[in-house]
């Protein structure tokens, strides 16, 4: 009498799909393994420019801004209305060689009252990071700083035109920019892409038709946006 063997397995189909599942597994694992280090970069970079600001309101109350010489209507770089040493817009202020440093602030002062008396300035800080120590930067400085660009738009619209042509660049998708005039912050939602020129705000425009907006712009060989955050304060000095 024969003994009659039996094999159970699995079939050639079976497998595949088995193999087919567990590849559409890892992609997915994959997809949120890099978004969860892409988020975990950008908080990591929020905090250290909120540290960085910290440091910058600090300097600027140590090296002291004067109000009688700004303007209510109109901004001006805190570089320039201080005698600070260009190494203490480096972050962190250890002391280590700079071009190891990849953070940087620059501050906007802005007059808050027409009294004469008042003593009180808006200070809006910009952090941006530096990548590379051979990146090239506009405004001569060697580091990302806010520039100013020409606009124009209508008051409760959130649409502003760029009236600078060699400028249009510099204010892209998700920028953010800061009105001269009032200090307010607007998030750029998106450029036009028909209309290069034309950008659109996240809420309406609360300002002059024709003024000026602050921006970091990008690197002037092109690259990502080196603007992290910004911060704004009113001291009394």
């Amino acid at each position: 009498m024969k003994n009659k063997c039996q094999y159970n397995g699995f079939s050639l189909i079976e497998i595949l799909l088995a193999v087919g599942t567990l590849g559409i597994g890892m992609l997915f694992i994959g997809g949120t393994f890099l978004a969860s280090i892409h988020f975990s970069t950008i908080a990591t970079e929020q905090t250290t420019a909120a540290v960085a600001a910290d440091e910058a309101f600090a300097k600027i109350r140590l090296y002291d801004v004067d109000p009688t010489n700004l303007a209510i209507d109109q901004s001006e770089l805190f570089e320039q209305l201080s005698s600070i040493d260009p190494n203490e817009f480096a972050y962190p202020s250890a002391d280590i060689d700079t071009s190891q440093k990849q953070y940087y602030w620059s501050a906007l002062c802005r007059r808050v009252s027409s009294n004469s008396n008042s003593r009180l300035v808006q200070i809006t800080v910009f952090v941006s990071r530096k990548i590379g120590s051979s990146t090239s930067y506009r405004g001569g400085v060697g580091r990302p700083i806010p520039m100013k660009i020409g606009i124009s738009g209508i008051t409760g619209q959130s649409r502003l035109t760029i009236t600078e042509p060699d400028k249009i660049t510099w204010i892209n998708n998700a920028y953010t920019i800061v009105d001269d005039k009032t200090g307010r912050i607007y998030r750029v939602i998106e450029r036009d892409p028909e209309q290069p020129n034309e950008i659109r705000l996240d809420r309406p425009w609360q300002s002059s038709a024709d003024g000026s907006v602050w921006v970091v712009p990008p690197p002037a060989g092109g690259g990502k946006y080196p603007n992290i955050a910004i911060y704004q304060k009113v001291i009394r000095f």
